[in-house]
């Protein structure tokens, strides 16, 4: 399982779609595929509405994460749109939010199937419901379809840091890690929430730079890249 941030769609300004970004990611998306493993991914929708802009023009929460859900689905069918255009594979959109006109609902065992028949599978909508990001989402598909790893990629760092790389050049990036050692350090890789799921069910989590080619197909070939995180630091 692969999530995505909207931003890893977008251009310089982290807003819209951007093709040469497209492009990027349908081929790093294809790397994967061609080592014969079954990849589904999780995809933000960010590049196209936050929540911040929300408080700005009076829109409740709820309302704010509805039209994010709708910006993941944009995603998603933008991505598929890419894919297409380069492989003869089959590449499905399944949604949280019943849209029968452009995608498939998103029913576990249909996704499984479809997984296992070597399709790739696109997951947008979240989990249908508001107050809740694209994390917790990532992480409950992971789980629900047996993904032996959710590869999480992120915008501007190559991993997880012990404090901001941004703002402290002596920041020091872990290549192991446990989801109590994070929790207790107070690391904001994702939502809390997430992480507790995570560590309950013993899912393991890369955290990875979305801009570095080639680091998909590389964490799935047992490269040391990024940050590992799981349960129990594994020999």
């Amino acid at each position: 399982m692969v999530k995505l941030s909207g931003e890893a769609l977008a251009d310089g300004t982290g807003s819209g779609t951007d093709p040469s970004s497209l492009d990027r990611m349908a081929d790093e998306i294809l790397s994967v595929h061609d080592l014969g493993v079954q990849i589904a991914v999780v995809i933000g929708g960010g590049n196209y509405f936050r929540g911040r802009m929300a408080q700005g023009w009076g829109i409740r929460r709820a309302e704010a994460d509805n039209i994010g859900m709708l910006g993941t689905v944009m995603n998603a069918l933008m991505l598929r749109g890419v894919l297409t255009a380069r492989t003869e594979t089959d590449v499905r959109v399944m949604t949280a939010i019943p849209m029968q006109s452009v995608a498939e609902p998103f029913i576990r065992l249909r996704a499984d199937r479809h997984l296992r028949r070597g399709l790739i599978v696109l997951l947008a909508g979240g989990i249908g419901q508001p107050y809740v990001t694209t994390d917790y989402p990532a992480v409950q598909r992971a789980l629900e379809l047996d993904a032996d790893a959710l590869l999480v990629a992120k915008h501007g760092v190559d991993g997880v840091y012990d404090s901001d790389p941004r703002t402290n050049p002596g920041a020091r990036r872990y290549s192991r890690l446990t989801y109590r050692e994070a929790l207790s350090a107070g690391i904001r890789v994702m939502d809390e929430s997430a992480f507790v799921l995570a560590n309950e069910q013993r899912l393991l989590m890369h955290v990875f730079d979305v801009k570095a080619k080639g680091a998909m197909r590389a964490i799935c070939e047992g490269e040391d890249i990024g940050t590992l995180i799981a349960s129990e630091i594994p020999a």
